[in-house]
């Protein structure tokens, strides 16, 4: 199976849901945008949880070009909370799975990208400082023409 989430350049949009560390649902919309370079492969996404106040997460991956078999891609990102994260994006079926840690701190996480056909992505996921999980979401990502 080809995937065309990360292994094409384009533009993703997308709803869900995000739940805080109290489990209370909130309403969220994201944007990721996938751009390859000869040297690398760029991601840069937000995600805006709807909540009193609005809060938004921005990222901005790394990503070294696969090996031939494409199997484990490792990706690193700085970001502002969470510090320096360094992760391993993984092809497994029908599915894209991204596991990542932080370098400084206990922050730790993972990213369930489900393929349901070339233009839509479903990304569920969850970031956890040791044990403690601080928030997870679910979000449909469609592919922008």
């Amino acid at each position: 199976m080809s995937h065309t989430y990360l292994f094409q350049p384009a533009l993703w949009t997308g709803s869900g849901t995000f739940w805080c560390a109290d489990g209370q649902p909130l309403p969220a919309e994201c944007r990721t945008e996938v751009a390859h370079r000869p040297e690398c492969w760029l991601l840069s996404g937000s995600l805006k949880v709807l909540g009193s106040p609005p809060v938004e997460f921005v990222n901005a991956y790394w990503i070294q070009l696969p090996g031939r078999d494409g199997a484990a891609i490792k990706w690193s990102s700085e970001n502002a909370t969470l510090g320096k994260l360094q992760g391993t994006f993984s092809v497994i079926g029908s599915s894209i799975l991204s596991v990542y840690r932080s370098q400084t701190a206990g922050y730790h996480g993972a990213d369930h990208l489900r393929r349901l056909d070339d233009d839509c992505y479903e990304s569920t996921g969850m970031l956890l400082l040791e044990d403690r999980r601080l928030s997870s979401w679910q979000v449909l990502l469609r592919r922008s023409a």
